[in-house]
Parts: structure tokens; C-alpha cells; sequence
């Protein structure tokens, strides 16, 4: 099972797994259709890009722990760009066994990536070194210690219960700016999009425990 977002990605895959002796049983581009389709097909292995629609932010990787938890005998391969610290720690304490986590640009031979294909699907692990660099750096850091010193002050102002307009009153910045300030903000403090909560709340909390 491929989920991939990218057309001429998602049928590089297919062509390069097909040739390599896999079965692709199914291509899907989203993350509800990946969900759906491995309820369908009970893949052995699914490769999942992290990044998908509708907001290519983390469809992807949660899609992937849904999976880890309601379809246990599916082993799941995370292919991205990028290394999504709290969500790739997550993937890994689900189980150790059938899962992967490589990065695209890291992939240098083809034989080495169907390699890693095999051996999770067969209960196996294929990390990247990087993925575990960083996870480890995590572990050892503390989340506030990953804001820039214009971060912490834009984090500050939020805490004194400033509006975003009172901030680019006060800073002098664009609207954009401090929009992407606070959006860096929550995703080095680990609080991804949810309905549950009100991430802007949760981090001035961190901010005022310290």
C-alpha cells in the first residue's frame, strides 16, 4: 500500500515496488482513502509519505499510528522529508517490530530502500540516522530550549494576553510575521492542530511554567 500525495511520486513508487517484486495492491493520494484501503486489503507493509492533504502537515504520520494500533499485522514505512519529532517517537513506543522511518532526500540507492521495505514488512526496523539523531536530541532537550530569542518574546507577549495585532503593534512587524512566529512556536512546543484543545492556551501554560 503506497499513500502518497505527489502523482509522479506516488506512480515512481508504484513502478519501482512493482519492478523490485512487490504487489502494490493500491496507490492513494490522502490519508481518509490510505485508512480505507488498508481496512480493504490488510496490506503486509504500508508506505506513507507524512505530509498529505488537506493541510500537508501531519495527515500522514497519524494515519500511520492509526493504523499501528487498529491493524497491528500491518507494518508501516514512513517516507518524508522531514522528521516529525513527536509523531515519530509515538510511531516507535507503539511497537518496534514493522517499522521504518526513512528520509527522501536521504535515500541514496534503490536497492538499499527496497532493502528496508523488506525487512519491515518481514518485523524488521529501518531508521534513518538522522531520525534517530534528532529523536534522541529531543529526549535530552527541553522544548522551550528550541525558541529562538524572538520566539520567546513573541511566547511572552501571548502570555501578557496580547492579541496578534498587539503583537505587530508592539514588535513592529507584519501580520505574516508573527502569524509564522506563532506557528514555529507550536510546533517546536509538540502541539500539533487538534479540536481538543486550544494549542495557543497550552503553550502559554509551558511558557509560564518555567
Amino acid at each position: 500500500m503506497i499513500a502518497e500525495d505527489s502523482v509522479l511520486l506516488r506512480a515512481g513508487l508504484t513502478k519501482l515496488l512493482a519492478d523490485g517484486g512487490f504487489d502494490v495492491v493500491d496507490a492513494v493520494a490522502d490519508a481518509e482513502q490510505l485508512l480505507r484501503a488498508v481496512a480493504e486489503h490488510r496490506p503486509d507493509l504500508a508506505l506513507i509519505d507524512v505530509r498529505m492533504p488537506p493541510t500537508h502537515t501531519d495527515e500522514g504520520i497519524r494515519a500511520a499510528l492509526v493504523i499501528r494500533h487498529q491493524f497491528p499485522a500491518v507494518a508501516v514505512l514512513v517516507l518524508s522529508q522531514y522528521v516529525e519529532e513527536r509523531y515519530a517517537t509515538d510511531l516507535l513506543s507503539v511497537r518496534t517490530s514493522g517499522v521504518g522511518y526513512l528520509l527522501k532526500d536521504r535515500v541514496a540507492h534503490v536497492s538499499e530502500f527496497l532493502e528496508a521495505l523488506r525487512r519491515v514488512a518481514a518485523g524488521g526496523t529501518a531508521l534513518d540516522p538522522e531520525v534517530v539523531a534528532q529523536l534522541l536530541v529531543r529526549h535530552r532537550q527541553d522544548p522551550m530550549d528550541r525558541l529562538t530569542p524572538r520566539e520567546l518574546e513573541v511566547l511572552r507577549l501571548m502570555a501578557e494576553g496580547r492579541s496578534n495585532h498587539g503583537i505587530v503593534d508592539i514588535l513592529k512587524v507584519s501580520h505574516s510575521a508573527v502569524e509564522k512566529y506563532i506557528t514555529s512556536i507550536l510546533s517546536k512546543l509538540d502541539l500539533p492542530p487538534t479540536d481538543a484543545d486550544h494549542r495557543r492556551v497550552l503553550a502559554v501554560l509551558r511558557f509560564l511554567r518555567i
